[in-house]
């Protein structure tokens, strides 16, 4: 009988994820596969600069496409900053300008022209920075998705790093398994299977993508990741179900 155990995610090790509770992952009388169904593209978004929140159009488990603005910070300083620097580096542009004709007929030393064009660098890259800073102030969908959780809300001030939005593309699934190793005699990508999926009461033709780069030595196993055939859009991640490859 084939034994195979649910994988949570990528990054538990195939050691830890190859210890199920006895009897939990096989159905004896049949032989089927316990399963899950895990996103592709799951990201936990954070802020690049201390700001306060000032939108989140998307509400927790709203749709979104890519491109779409899903956090926007209080960015007024910032970007008096950025006003700030560009008229600094307009008047460095000047007074460069005007050194360069006056060197043209000796009537400026080369300590000078020097000074003017390290200002003139200086206070391009201030422009340069603040202007990156600015360009952090929104935060749009880096894919088609939905928002799974959110972990802060408007008006809340945070700072770079802290978690605020849990997206996820809930339209490209995976189903993730262990296998025994001594299944690489027949299982390929490509070979196919059924996925009766518990939330739904229903089942789904699937095939495997890919199998793990390295066998486990302790359970001689090996991670396997499939995925439904077609489009259904009722499926999310965290359901699970059972596969079988008869």
């Amino acid at each position: 009988m084939r034994a195979v155990w649910l994988v949570l995610g990528a990054c538990l090790p195939l050691s830890a994820q190859a210890a199920p509770p006895a009897g939990s992952s096989v159905n004896a009388a049949d032989g089927r596969i316990r399963v899950q169904l895990v996103a592709r593209h799951a990201v936990t978004l954070s802020s690049e600069i201390p700001a306060k929140i000032s939108a989140m159009p998307v509400v927790e488990g709203g749709g979104f496409r890519r491109g779409q603005l899903l956090v926007a910070f209080d960015c007024s300083s910032y970007r008096a900053q950025l006003r700030k620097a560009q008229a600094s580096l307009e008047a460095a542009s000047q007074l460069l300008k005007v050194n360069n004709q006056l060197a043209k007929y000796n009537s400026v030393g080369t300590l000078e022209l020097t000074q003017a064009q390290g200002k003139a660098k200086e206070a391009a890259a201030d422009a340069s920075y603040a202007q990156t800073l600015v360009s952090k102030c929104d935060i749009v969908a880096p894919f088609d998705g939905r928002v799974a959780k959110r972990s802060a809300a408007v008006h809340q001030y945070v700072s770079p790093g802290n978690p605020i939005l849990d997206i996820v593309d809930s339209d490209s699934l995976e189903l993730r398994m262990l296998v025994p190793s001594k299944w690489l005699a027949t299982l390929k990508p490509g070979s196919r299977f059924t996925v009766a999926v518990d939330e739904l009461g229903a089942s789904f033709p699937a095939k495997v993508e890919r199998l793990g780069a390295q066998i486990d030595p302790v359970s001689q196993s090996i991670l396997a990741i499939g995925a439904i055939d077609g489009k259904a859009d009722k499926l999310l991640p965290g359901m699970s179900g059972w596969a079988s490859f008869k």
